[in-house]
Order: structure tokens, then sequence, then C-alpha cells
């Protein structure tokens, strides 16, 4: 009987059944695994750091091709001062550069304060069928004839009264002369010897030449500023609408239909406050030229154009044109300078307290407080540009308490 073969013997090959078998291969023993490391990696605010001793072997890895970064500086005090002060430095460059630019930008904001206005009548001739681009055009040349109208009707009566007024010098010194209490005076203190030692030195041709300078400065840089808000004008009017999409692509799409709608309120609102200022003093022109021409005042034209231009200047502006015109009319004769201030003060209630209420009520709703203090605050910040923005400005901002502010209130 044949033995069982072991476990761990394979059974012999039939060609070798006496051979001896080979012993067995030992396996060879088990490599002992290194000890574990006793020390942790270091975590720092740039990422882990090998504790020390540990070799560096390997290129860097690709997301830090310049090695591992070493410890942050945001705590560092120095940093902190330099940044603040650069801050400060920042901040202190914008004021001057606004400040230095404070001319430009408010020719800008009439700019575009004018092309807002007229956005209603380029509307306005859109809905007859015209396209936008002859609106634009049509309502431009309007206000260009408006300033030429202006131009043709004051300039030759300024011209002609200081011709007048320079040759009349000489009758004008003779009558001072004439004068007792100029002649007591002159004996006196020899005023008229004074003034003409002074007219024929050369002091008084450098001053009156440099008063001929500057007023031929302030005269050139006026009809610079008119020509710029003319042609900013134009182009605001022309791209107001993409300006409208862009300025309201930048707020959150969540708010963006809300805010579309407030602001094309303020446009409207805007809008319609110079259309209505426009039409009163329309009124006012018209009814000061028919006024004057009846009570025979020269240069009735040029004067209703000035009582219809400073009438556009909320709060006094009525008063410097019927000054003008009640002046004017006192040059005619005491009885028409009475009338003229009386006529102007009987118009100007009418104004105050039946056309432009009338006029302005489907345009501008704003208290009457808070339109004499917007008046007020522009005029002290910007003079007459500021009185101007100033009105339809404080109906922006009550709109925006009325329809954000005071329903976030009630909310909470």
């Amino acid at each position: 009987m044949s033995e069982p073969l072991s476990p761990n013997r394979a059974a012999p090959s039939p060609d070798r059944a006496g051979a001896p078998e080979p012993p067995p291969t030992p396996e060879p023993p088990p490599s002992p695994e290194p000890p574990p490391s006793s020390s942790e990696p270091i975590l720092t605010s740039a990422g882990p750091v090998p504790p020390p001793g540990t070799p560096r072997t390997g290129a860097p890895p690709p997301d830090l091709p310049f090695g591992t970064p070493g410890r942050s500086m945001r705590g560092n005090p120095f940093v902190f001062g330099f940044t603040a002060a650069l801050g400060v430095l920042t901040a202190w460059w914008l004021v001057q550069a606004v400040a230095s630019a404070s001319s430009v930008l408010i020719l800008i904001v009439v700019s575009l304060f004018l092309a807002i206005g007229l956005n209603p009548g380029v509307e306005g001739l859109q809905r007859l069928g015209l396209s936008r681009l002859v609106a634009i055009t049509v309502v431009f040349l309007g206000v260009i004839a408006v300033f030429a109208v202006f131009g043709l009707a004051v300039v030759p009566p300024l011209t002609a009264q200081s011709t007048d007024f320079v040759e009349r010098i000489p009758q004008y010194v003779q009558e001072l002369q004439n004068n007792p209490l100029i002649r007591d005076l002159d004996q006196r203190f020899q005023l008229l010897e004074k003034l003409q030692r002074y007219v024929t030195s050369g002091d008084f041709g450098t001053q009156m030449f440099g008063g001929v300078l500057g007023f031929g400065q302030v005269l050139i840089g006026a009809v610079f500023n008119a020509l710029t808000v003319l042609v900013l004008t134009l182009y605001f009017l022309g791209s107001l609408n993409s300006l409208k999409k862009m300025t309201y692509r930048l707020i959150p799409r969540s708010r963006r239909t809300r805010a579309g709608l407030l602001g094309d309120q303020i446009i409207d609102s805007i809008g319609g406050y110079v259309a209505g200022n426009l039409i009163v003093s329309l009124i006012a022109g018209v009814t000061t030229f028919f006024f004057l021409v009846l009570m025979e005042v020269p240069y009735a034209l040029a004067l209703a154009l000035i009582v219809a231009l400073t009438d556009l200047i909320p709060m006094v502006g009525a008063f410097i044109g019927a000054g003008a015109a009640s002046i004017v009319g006192f040059f005619v004769s005491p009885t028409v300078g009475i009338v003229c201030v009386i006529f102007f003060t009987v118009y100007q209630q009418i104004e105050n307290y039946w056309i432009a209420p009338s006029v302005m009520k489907s345009s501008v709703d704003v208290p009457p407080l808070a339109t004499i203090v917007g008046a007020l605050l522009g005029g002290a910040l910007l003079g007459v540009v500021g009185a101007l923005l100033g009105i339809p400005l404080v109906a922006a901002v009550l709109l925006i308490v009325r329809e954000v502010v005071m329903p976030r209130q009630e909310r909470a």
C-alpha cells in the first residue's frame, strides 16, 4: 500500500519515479518595515512644511514651481501702516483730481441734464412718426435757434448803448462841472484834477487794458463752454437709451427690474421739470414782450428774452429779469418805471400761484419746502447750475425714499 503524499511535497513525475526529490527552496525572510516617523508635518498658512531633517527629493510640485512660499506678512504692522498710508494718499489724489476737473464735471452734468430735459420733445416727435435721428436734429436746431435769436436781440442794443455812452462822456463831465455840489467838492479836494491826472497816467491805461483782456478771456471762455455744452448735449441725446441700458446692467439681476422702473421715473421727472420750466419761462417772455411794446420801452425783444432766460433760475431769476426791465423803464420815464415794477410784481404772484403749479403738477411732485431747500442747497454748492439741478434732484431723492426706504422700514 502506497504512502499518502505530504502536503509539502509534490507528486513524483512519471519519468522520474525512482529519482530522489530535491530539497525545497527556502523562502526569503520578509524585509523589515521602516519605523513610523515620530514627527508630523508642520501646518502653516502656506501649506504643510516637512519636519526638519527630511531630505528634499524630486522637483517642486507643479503648482509651486518656485518652491513653497514663506509665512504670510498679513499681520505685519509695517505692511498694515504702508497699506493705510497708500489708501489715504490715493483718496487725497482722487479728491484733488475731482477738484481740478470740477469745471469739466459741471459741464458734463449740465449737458446730461439738458439732454434728459430735451428727451421728452424728441420722444414726442418720434411718436409723430419721425426717426430718432431726425427728431434729435429738429430739437437741436430749435435750441440753436433760441441762442441765435437771443444773441441777435441782445448784442446790437448793448453795442449801441456802449457806443452812445462813450460819445456822451464829455457831456457828462460838463454836467458834473456845472453841478454845484460837484464844483464845491472839486474846489475842496481837486477831484477833477486828480481824475484827469489818473486818466493821463499809465496806471489807467494798464488797468483798462487788463480789464479788457480779462473781459475778453471771460467772453471766450463763455463761448467755449456754451459750444461744449451743446456738443455734449447732442451726444447725450443720441446715446441716452444705450446709457440707460448700460447703467441698469451694472445692477444685480434680482433688483434690475425695479431699479429700471425707478430710474425711468426719475428721468421722466427731470424731463418733465425741464419742459415745464421752459413753458413757464416762455409764457413770462411773451407776456413781458407785449407789455414792453405797449409801454413803448426800447429793446423790448431783448428785455423779454432776458426775462425768459432768468426766469429759468429758481427763486431769484424772476427778480433779476424784472429788475433789468424796470431799470430800462425808469430811463424812459419815472412813470413807466413805476408801472413796470407794478406789472412784474403782479405777474410774479400770478405765475407763482397759478401758472407754475398748473404746469408743474403733472411733471414734478415736490413739496414747496423741499423745493426751497433743494434750490438753496444747490445754489450754495454749484451756484446757478446747482439751483437749476436742485429741484429735480430733490424729486429723485423723495421718490427713492418713498418707494425704497419707507417700505423697508415698514417691513422691519
